[in-house]
């Protein structure tokens, strides 16, 4: 019998009709829960209160999900955590790297429409979900969608108009649903080390976006006023800026003082890759770390895993280049 441990954070597939339009209701979804009941696999479901629009996720949801799954680490064979999709991307890739070690599976769901909907995706994707839940080799977070398993770290939702709201595009799924599972084992990792837990911390993570104009000289000139801790640049093409004097020195004056710049391309495919184009050159020169094709959302959670460990920046850039939960494609 398999033990599993569903753990209700809200989101858009419990919500049910009320005077004042879809909203979550308490104890609704574990209700329906019951109706995918099958031989050889309980559960048990833990309801969040409040429910969350998963847009409203904060660190300390993190903090109590990561908590959870480690305080009860050794009493399920598996994990579920059913999640709005706004930021499901960004929950999964927290739990794989602050569940360091994790030898269970964690798998991540929800659904475009709700349950109460005539035609939801939920019921599918909750059923997946269970299912690779119970797979004991599944060492791994993972989201289940649009009978889809994908690797946390590869997550994105890419569509908020149809049911295949989610995929990988640097990275192949690890399994798909259909009559019978396709589970693709062979590129499943497996665990290294004991289960270390780590509740992520609150360091000053920044994001921003160049577009073609004077953004490259702003984002240069706010590195130069103000020190986050560490700060993304979304660039162009395989990691290519604008050899703009203002963004390469506030940059270089940024890196010089402890803040790690990380960029990742703007494109859904491919990668940042310097040499590519020239470029791509002044902004590693200037202290910028190439992304290679991490996404943004596990760009965030291992910047936050990383500066949660009193890690100095040359060890936090270091990390950075290497591929420590699947988030990053090996250079050839």
């Amino acid at each position: 019998m398999k033990r599993l441990l569903i753990l209700y954070t809200g989101g858009t597939i419990g919500m049910d009709h009320t005077p004042e339009g879809l909203a979550p209701v308490p104890g609704f979804l574990p209700q329906q829960l019951a109706r995918l009941a099958r031989d050889g696999v309980s559960w048990e479901v833990r309801e969040y209160a409040p429910l969350l629009d998963s847009s409203a996720i904060t660190l300390a949801d993190w903090q109590r999900l990561v908590a959870d799954i480690a305080a009860n680490h050794d009493a399920f064979d598996g994990f579920v955590v059913i999640h709005g999709t706004d930021t499901m991307a960004y929950t999964a890739s927290v739990l794989a790297f602050c569940l360091q070690g994790l030898a269970k599976p964690v798998v991540v769901t929800g659904s475009q429409l709700p349950l109460v909907h005539p035609r939801s995706d939920g019921w599918g994707n909750l059923a997946d979900a269970i299912e690779a839940a119970c797979q004991s080799d599944l060492h791994e977070v993972a989201i289940s969608f649009n009978r889809l398993l994908l690797r946390g770290v590869r997550a994105r939702k890419l569509d908020a108009a149809s049911f295949a709201g989610f995929d990988s595009p640097n990275a192949p799924p690890l399994a798909q649903f259909g009559i019978q599972p396709q589970w693709h084992r062979a590129g499943w990792r497996q665990a290294s080390g004991p289960f270390r837990p780590q509740l992520p911390a609150s360091p000053d993570i920044r994001c921003g976006m160049l577009l073609p104009g004077a953004m490259a000289a702003a984002f240069g000139r706010w590195l130069a006023q103000d020190t986050p801790d560490a700060a993304i640049l979304l660039s162009y093409g395989n990691g290519n800026t604008p050899a703009d004097a203002e963004l390469l020195a506030g940059v270089q004056a940024a890196s010089t003082r402890g803040c790690v710049v990380l960029n990742l391309t703007q494109c859904v495919r491919g990668a940042v890759a310097v040499g590519a184009y020239a470029a791509s050159q002044p902004l590693a020169q200037a202290g910028a770390v190439a992304g290679g094709d991490m996404t943004p959302e596990a760009a965030q959670a291992k910047l936050l895993w990383l500066l949660s460990q009193q890690l100095s920046p040359a060890e936090v850039r270091a990390r950075l280049a290497e591929d420590c939960r699947g988030e990053l494609t090996p250079a050839a």
